[in-house]
């Protein structure tokens, strides 16, 4: 073998080491790839599971419950891609593939949630947030088109304006049957003091009118529990004028 020969030969197995080396880094990185990607896919069902349950009945409409059952098939089909043999997959992809062919008469059986305190408002608003961010992902990726993922996060700052107004009247309200007024007043204050910065106010006018009464009225029962308070100290400033006057006449006269 001449030394020509066994330069080809060495070069050659180490360029075969290098091919291999490649080959096992590429297969090494698609398995890293692939994990990281079912990883992502369940916490994104997880998400869609817990805003399709949890997310409060007053705000949930056929078409947003129908938007979720579709992000959530969408990111089961593409674990199914995946894992083809996963039965529990195969029959979650049937129930949900069954749900969106239902369009917007799919049954939406979330039970109304009260917004009376403010960590109940925080909740739902973490849930619009995760919402949001499930829209915007999922146009990212060209799942959604551009006008329906446009309109969809329109709907969730719409809902956000809801919650406010929630929250502020139920805040209100709570502290007109607790019998404090200068509460209430302050709460329906923030309602109106909110809608009012809306960008676009005339759309929430009829909300602002109705906060704006329930803010009149509330002022008034703070006026009407303060005159009292007011009527007491000028009787008592009367009096001591009274008593005053007495005893000067009885100075003078003694």
């Amino acid at each position: 073998m001449t030394p020509l020969m066994i330069t080809l030969l060495v070069a050659a197995g180490i360029f075969l080491l290098i091919g291999i080396g490649f080959l096992n880094h590429m297969a090494e990185n698609s398995k890293l790839e692939k994990a990281r990607l079912k990883v992502e896919l369940s916490d994104r069902l997880r998400r869609c599971g817990e805003l399709t349950e949890t997310f409060p009945g007053q705000f949930m409409s056929p078409g947003l419950k129908l938007l979720l059952t579709r992000l959530e098939l969408n990111a089961t089909q593409r674990l199914l891609n995946m894992d083809k043999g996963n039965d529990r997959i195969k029959a979650r992809v049937a129930e949900l593939s069954g749900l969106v062919a239902q369009g917007e008469s799919i049954p939406v059986n979330n039970p109304p949630g009260p917004i009376q305190t403010e960590a109940k408002a925080k909740d739902v608003r973490f849930l619009l947030e995760a919402l949001h961010g499930q829209i915007t992902r999922a146009a990212q990726e060209g799942f959604l088109p551009a006008n329906e993922a446009k309109h969809w996060v329109r709907e969730v700052r719409h809902i956000l304006v809801l919650l406010h107004i929630e929250f502020f009247n139920n805040l209100g309200q709570q502290a007109l049957q607790q019998e404090q007024p200068g509460q209430a007043r302050l709460a329906f204050e923030r309602g109106a003091q909110y809608l009012r910065k809306q960008p676009e106010p005339a759309v929430y006018a009829e909300q602002l009118q109705l906060m704006e009464k329930l803010l009149a009225r509330a002022n008034a029962m703070v006026l009407a529990t303060t005159k009292p308070a007011e009527d007491d100290v000028n009787e008592l400033t009367q009096g001591l004028k009274e008593v005053d006057a007495d005893w000067k006449k009885k100075a003078i006269y003694d």
